[in-house]
Parts: structure tokens; C-alpha cells; sequence
């Protein structure tokens, strides 16, 4: 039986340095969402999530005014470092009114528990007939590390899907959410995106995206559970050259604010 503690959600943290290292492919596979936001210069553009600031700059570079936003101090660091005018704010506390033609976000959304909170505060922030374009962890992503992490953190009377609650919803599911908060949904697609790891491969993968996972465990225990996570995953996500694949599905979608 497992104890309470598999009931407590994690934080998850960020590391600039680490990210950029690890989880650069993230930015880099992103021109498909970028190319559905279609930047304008001179629209008022929010990067919800906007991480270090790798595609804020490449949607400034359009011509529009970016503003980013995130929830890690380190991330937003590195975001004014790299010139851009970047803020700290929980996604579940956005403070904006009519004020962005769209919202952007690449790969956060999943992050943020409050989902409802979050989608009332994007369609506040848009202007009527505003976009908000995004991609997201879709139904399905990182299944297999998912299933690995479960069986490994059990030991220390840990859910590990429970305690990260990240959200992959399904199309439907997340279409049906948007309409309730005042969206026009013009197009919403679930694809899987199998992803080359860089070269800390899936190691680097966990030390990178389940940080606040595993920083609950003792160092000896951290240690000892990173080297059997990446044990169980070897079979199914690295291949006979040691390259290792992540599981991913993304959701991608466009919709519009009809107020």
C-alpha cells in the first residue's frame, strides 16, 4: 500500500544551463507552431512559457512586440539575458486585460495544473478576435517513461504520474475546455513526434524534465533511481548504436477569442 506521500504534487524546478544542454530540441522543433501563429510586426504577442527565451526571439524577429513569461526565476534570467522583455508570473495568475493580438505557447501548458485558471486568464489577455496558438504534451506523450517512472518511484511510496500531474489531454478533450472559455477552435491535431535525444540522452532527459521528481528522493536514492529508470527504458527507446528516442505526442492547436 502506498503511503500519503504519493498523494503530494512536485515542483517541478528549471536550470537554464542544464535546459539548454538537454532540452534544446524543444525550441528547435517548434517551427510548425510558430508557423501557425503567422507573427506580424507590430501585434502585441504574449509568450506564455516562454522558458529561456530561445522563440520569443525568433517571434520578435517577425516584427512583433513579445512579451514572455514564466514561472522559473532561472529561466526568465536567461530570457533578458538573451534581450528580451521577459517577466516572472504563474500561468494561473495572469494579470493582463485585452491587451495581446495572441498568445504563444510551445510546450508549457501541460506544466500547469490549473487549467481552467489558466485558459480564463489567456482569454482575458487576448483581444477580441486575439489568437492563441500552442503546442502542448498531447494523449499519449512520454507513455513509456511514464510507465517507468510509476514502477521505479512505487518503491519510495511515490506516484509519479500523480505527484508531476502533468496533462495530455486528447483533441476532443481539449477542444471541448477551449469552447467553454470562449474559443473558437479552427484547428486542433494530436502527432506523434518521436524525438532524437541530444547527447546526456534519456539520463540527461530526466535530470532535465523530472528534476523536481527526483530531487524528493535522497541523493543516494536520486542516483540509484535514475540509473533504473534508464535500465527499464533501454529496451523499448535506445537503440543498438545507444541513440535514445523520447515517446513524444504533441497537441497542436489555433483558436480564436470570440469576445
Amino acid at each position: 500500500m502506498f503511503s500519503p506521500t504519493m498523494f503530494t504534487m512536485t515542483e517541478q524546478t528549471w536550470n537554464a544551463t542544464q535546459y539548454a544542454l538537454n532540452g534544446r530540441f524543444v525550441a528547435d522543433l517548434a517551427g510548425g507552431v510558430i508557423d501557425l501563429l503567422d507573427p506580424r510586426p507590430g501585434e502585441q504577442i504574449l509568450d506564455l512559457g516562454c522558458g529561456d527565451g530561445a522563440l520569443t526571439k525568433k517571434i520578435a524577429a517577425s516584427g512583433a512586440k513579445v512579451k514572455g513569461v514564466d514561472s522559473s526565476e532561472s529561466m526568465v534570467a536567461a530570457a533578458r539575458a538573451a534581450g528580451m522583455d521577459a517577466k516572472g508570473m504563474d500561468a494561473d495568475a495572469l494579470d493582463f486585460d485585452h491587451e495581446f493580438d495572441a498568445v504563444f505557447s510551445n510546450a508549457a501548458l501541460h506544466w500547469m495544473r490549473n487549467q481552467d485558471t489558466v485558459l480564463a486568464g489567456v482569454h482575458r489577455a487576448l483581444k477580441p478576435g486575439g489568437r492563441f496558438v500552442a503546442e502542448m504534451g498531447g494523449h499519449g506523450n512520454i507513455a513509456a517513461i511514464q510507465v517507468a517512472l510509476r514502477a521505479v518511484f512505487s518503491k519510495h511510496g511515490i506516484d509519479a504520474i500523480e505527484a508531476e500531474q502533468n496533462y495530455f489531454p486528447t483533441p476532443a478533450a481539449y477542444e471541448s475546455r477551449l469552447r467553454h472559455h470562449g474559443f473558437d477552435v479552427h484547428y486542433i491535431e494530436l502527432m506523434p513526434r518521436p524525438t532524437p535525444l541530444p547527447q546526456g540522452g534519456m539520463r540527461g532527459w530526466l535530470e532535465t524534465f523530472r528534476r523536481g521528481l527526483f530531487e524528493r528522493l535522497r541523493d543516494a536514492e536520486r542516483e540509484e533511481a535514475i540509473q533504473e529508470t534508464v535500465q527499464l527504458l533501454k529496451p523499448v527507446l535506445c537503440d543498438d548504436l545507444g541513440k535514445w528516442t523520447a515517446d513524444y505526442v504533441r497537441l497542436r492547436f489555433l483558436a480564436v477569442s470570440l469576445s
